[in-house]
């Protein structure tokens, strides 16, 4: 009865997924949002939609993933994780005579090209760090030789330079080429370069194959019964200004807040071991990640009674996360962990059972038992599993409709394995009508959570010691991937430190008309992806003819961009536009309009849409008159204003003068007020000043 009624409740729901775990907000990209309705489900019978009830491991479908905690530079062949966390790992950089499991990293001449290509990669990033144009320019040269010679890693990272135009004329095509045959040679970074150069160009039949693959090694690296947090990319500018308070709390250890924690935990405090073990597991807040401190911290934590570190050593044993894999123990904890109302555990649990480790044998009715307890406490994970449940008919009879409703609310949630399953059934049209466009996006998300976010944590280490030259390469690197926060902190850098970005173009330090291409370039790919700023951006650019050539046409299509996502600053724009005719007709009402919109989105913009509308009364019912002729010079008049400003006021000398002028005058005129104050206080009546005196003279 109880399954009856949660079905009903289920299926009453709107089918509204509000997807907002994954992005950030304001100046940032805007959530995502999926909107479904009855009219997306693809089951013409309420149960089975007449599937057989054959044995799970018949359908297409993957059942419970197993849980691997294995280094980057295993689930992502390639990674850079050996230059920038050399002691946590063992890769085929540091023994030139070991060999990757896919290909053989020696050729007849006994050239080891993993080398090659990993010495090649931190010249490199010496190199960008330093603005050094030769030592890019010989790194570049190590790293085509292992290239040409089929070696695919090294392709990948061309395909980044010639698509970047980093010591090579920027070629689209040849940087195409790069990533397609490191693709092909098993190098994920450049499945991801190519997926979203498909995405971009909404040829979704190829970019959800290869964001379908990503996803599921993501999927991989999840844990089995606890969420795994998500690791926001951190925006490092807060619209044109540093974003300083996420900064501060990006330091990692050097971190105030982290090292008081730390003191505290040090100090016999539970809850600080735990949370200490959790920066360390998950590598939060710019910590580097330590398996082997974050179990010592979980144990020390368990003694004290921390019951939240049962939940997490049964993971740690589950996953083999720096310690030998042990289900019997991973069960033990979790059980422990269940017991004191952790009712996630139960996730762990039931997957134990499914996969029957840890236990005498599979047993998927006691699986589902555990679900369902998960489930009835509001545990995303929970929901996710009975739906893969009744996706898969393990232990039930199939029932596709049933399996939607459990994995919506887990989507709903922030659960990033449901939005794997609903990406799944997009794509195949099974509970859901084909939809590729949203199978792509959701793949897309969860992908972006894979290994190679690794190069966000990096980027932000480098930027936090000062070495921008170092992050920006990293954020630009990342940006060819999709990421759309890297995106804007690479077109940031280029616009907030000029020169000083160190950014290395075709032939040495990039150009100013580089740097604007380039940054260009990048705030377009970002506001492509929702990030209203960037668009904004990439309107004024136009507008003003910075970096570019003034372009009104452009302009407008730039602020219809950020207008679509409801930018009161873009609205505002189109209206002038409107009310002056450039770039747009000229068209006083539709001015109007905009001006109103602005001032609905944002009430903050009461004073300039008050005045905007003022202007139009005036335009419209003084047409030739001189106060229309002096507000159409204003644009005209400011810049002399700012440069008469910049030039005789700002100037050292006469700004120190007049400073001390103003100090001056402040100081005698709170003299004269205490003095006045004093004499009323006494009950006096205060001296008349000369110039009163004279006045009552000529009385």
């Amino acid at each position: 009865m109880r399954n009856r009624n949660q079905k009903r409740k289920f299926i009453r729901l709107s089918y509204v997924l509000l997807l907002l775990g994954l992005f950030p907000t304001s100046t940032k990209a805007r959530p995502f949002v999926l909107v479904l309705s009855q009219d997306d489900l693809n089951i013409k019978d309420p149960v089975t939609d007449g599937v057989s009830d054959s044995d799970p491991t018949d359908s297409d479908f993957d059942d419970f993933i197993d849980s691997d905690a294995k280094p980057d530079y295993e689930l992502d062949p390639g990674s850079w994780s050996p230059i920038f966390e050399p002691s946590t790992n063992n890769s085929p950089y540091f023994n030139s005579s070991s060999s990757s499991p896919d290909e053989d990293v020696e050729n007849n001449n006994g050239e080891n090209f993993d080398l090659i290509y990993y010495l090649g990669v931190k010249k490199m990033v010496t190199a960008a760090r330093r603005g050094d144009e030769r030592g890019m320019a010989e790194a570049a040269m190590e790293i085509e030789t292992a290239a040409a010679a089929g070696h695919s890693h090294s392709q990948s990272v061309m395909g980044f330079l010639y698509g970047m135009g980093i010591m090579r004329e920027r070629s689209k095509a040849k940087a195409f080429l790069h990533h397609y045959f490191a693709a092909e040679g098993g190098n994920m970074q450049s499945k991801m370069a190519l997926a979203y150069t498909y995405y971009r160009q909404d040829m979704h039949e190829k970019a959800v194959q290869l964001y379908a693959e990503l996803a599921e090694i993501a999927v991989n690296s999840f844990l089995i019964s606890k969420d795994s947090p998500v690791i926001e990319l951190v925006r490092i500018h807060s619209g044109a200004e540093e974003n300083k308070e996420a900064l501060r709390k990006s330091r990692g250890e050097e971190d105030e807040d982290f090292q008081i924690l730390e003191y505290q935990a040090q100090k016999g405090n539970a809850g600080a071991m735990y949370k200490i073990g959790i920066f360390y597991y998950f590598g939060l807040r710019g910590v580097r990640r330590d398996h082997a401190k974050a179990l010592a911290w979980f144990l020390k934590a368990v003694e004290k009674g921390e019951p939240r570190s049962m939940e997490l050593l049964g993971e740690i044993y589950a996953r083999g996360a720096g310690v030998e894999r042990n289900y019997t123990k991973a069960l033990e904890w979790l059980t422990l962990a269940s017991k004191q109302q952790l009712y996630s555990a139960y996730n762990g649990m039931g997957y134990l059972y499914v996969k029957g480790y840890g236990v005498e044998k599979k047993n998927y009715t006691k699986a589902k038992e555990y679900f369902e307890k998960a489930a009835e406490n509001e545990e995303a994970g929970g929901f996710y599993n009975l739906g893969v449940v009744y996706l898969k008919g393990i232990g039930v009879k199939r029932d596709l409709r049933q399996a939607c409703n459990y994995f919506i609310p887990a989507a709903n949630a922030g659960q990033p394995k449901a939005f794997y399953q609903l990406a799944k059934m997009f794509q195949t049209g099974v509970g859901f009508k084909k939809n590729l466009p949203m199978a792509t996006a959701l793949y897309k998300l969860v992908a972006e959570r894979g290994p190679w976010s690794s190069m966000s944590r990096w980027a932000l280490e480098s930027y936090l010691k000062g070495d921008v030259g170092k992050a920006f390469l990293l954020y630009s690197r990342m940006a060819e991937l999709g990421y759309e926060v890297a995106q804007s902190n690479a077109a940031w850098i280029l616009d907030k430190y000029g020169e000083n970005s160190l950014c290395l173009g075709e032939s040495g330090i990039c150009r100013e008309s580089e740097r604007h291409l380039r940054s260009h370039a990048l705030w377009w790919q970002a506001s492509e992806q929702g990030n209203e700023h960037a668009a904004l951006l990439i309107g004024d650019a136009y507008y003003y003819g910075r970096g570019t050539e003034r372009d009104y046409d452009r302009a407008a299509e730039a602020y219809m961009h950020a207008k679509s996502q409801s930018n009161a600053q873009a609205m505002f724009n189109l209206g002038y536009m409107h009310e002056h005719g450039q770039g747009l007709p000229f068209d006083l009402h539709l001015a109007k309009r905009y001006y109103d919109q602005a001032l609905e989105i944002d009430p903050a913009a009461k004073l300039p849409v008050t005045l905007a509308l003022a202007s139009l009364w005036l335009r419209k019912n003084y047409a030739n008159s001189f106060m229309v002729e002096f507000i159409d010079s204003l644009p005209e008049l400011y810049p002399k204003m700012e440069a008469w400003v910049e030039d005789m006021i700002m100037e050292e000398g006469n700004a120190t003068i007049l400073t001390l002028f103003a100090c001056l005058l402040t100081v005698l005129y709170l003299r004269e007020r205490q003095r006045r104050h004093a004499v009323v206080a006494g009950g006096g009546m205060a001296p008349q000043q000369p110039f009163e005196q004279a006045v009552l003279a000529g009385r």
